[in-house]
């Protein structure tokens, strides 16, 4: 199982009401929610496995010197070395790592490297993977690694994460018509605001699934303009045409990495704590109380 942590952390900030307080009164919803996400999760689905996924660098260089739009409308500060900073709520942000220090002393494997998403992590991860992967992330964009023959499936939460959203390939073609790899042409050309992403004006969700039904693939529709014949409207073959340069990079920011340079690290799902006395002081000074103790509990079963 992989947690596309953030997406998660996201999630349980905005689905736990900011009432939930540490004794100092800081707001611990976000910790404590996704404590709660990860014990329901565990409980549900008993992985062998379970990686937390962390956004080293949420907005990599590399996909915005192809797409300088990527997630810019999201820069709450611009840094010359590292990774600009995001925009997050001014209540979110201290909790981030007090998540990676509870996910730490409980022995979750949290793993992330410089330079790529946490997304790309998933990617590079799910490709190495012997068995069944189960990803849980609130983000559409890893459809494309739902492959029903090498049982790999996402599952989206629709309301926190008791109801989840299983993904595989049938649920992928009623929605989208397309499978896995065929999420990456219909997202690019559809585009994304939220991630910046402009796609092909005027080629819409419902458009870009024709154009794939009919020429199979991105390849297949960009030979079809360039084909007199292909049965493309005038419009189409011309907002495709201005958009060549956009379509050459896109599918390299779209498509998630698979070749990430990993880390050394213990996937085990820990049926007790690596550090307890971390977690108690963790435990103590956040007020994380029934969360962890629900959690722990569940990783003892």
């Amino acid at each position: 199982m992989l947690l596309d942590t953030a997406s998660l952390y996201f999630r349980a900030y905005f689905g736990v009401p900011d009432s939930v307080r540490a004794p100092d009164g800081t707001p611990v919803n976000a910790v404590r929610g996704l404590l709660d996400f990860i014990a329901r999760l565990v409980q549900d689905h008993r992985p062998d496995d379970l990686v937390a996924c962390w956004d080293n660098d949420w907005r990599p260089h590399w996909r915005v010197e192809l797409i300088p739009s990527y997630k810019a409308h999201r820069v709450a500060v611009e840094t010359e070395t590292g990774p600009d900073e995001e925009e997050t709520p001014d209540t979110l942000a201290p909790q981030v790592p007090v998540i990676a220090d509870v996910l730490d002393a409980l022995g979750i494997a949290r793993v992330g490297v410089d330079g790529y998403e946490a997304d790309d992590i998933i990617g590079t991860l799910t490709g190495r993977a012997t068995g069944p992967v189960d990803i849980v992330t609130g983000d559409r964009d890893l459809f494309q690694l739902v492959d029903d023959a090498r049982g790999r499936r996402v599952l989206y939460p629709l309301k926190g994460v008791g109801t989840l959203q299983v993904t595989d390939e049938a649920w992928l073609r009623e929605k989208y018509g397309v499978d896995g790899p065929g999420y990456v042409d219909l997202a690019l050309l559809r585009g994304d605001p939220s991630d910046g992403l402009p796609g092909v004006p005027g080629i819409g969700e419902k458009t870009a699934a024709k154009l794939l039904d009919s020429f199979g693939d991105l390849a297949g529709i960009m030979a079809a303009v360039d084909d007199p014949l292909a049965r493309l409207t005038p419009s189409q073959r011309k907002r495709l045409d201005e958009a060549r340069d956009y379509v050459a990079v896109a599918p390299t920011v779209v498509r998630v990495a698979s070749d990430v340079p990993m880390p050394a690290f213990d996937p085990a799902l820990p049926s007790e704590p690596r550090d307890p006395a971390s977690l108690d002081e963790l435990a103590a000074q956040w007020g994380l109380g029934g969360a962890l103790k629900r959690l722990l509990s569940t990783l003892q079963d």
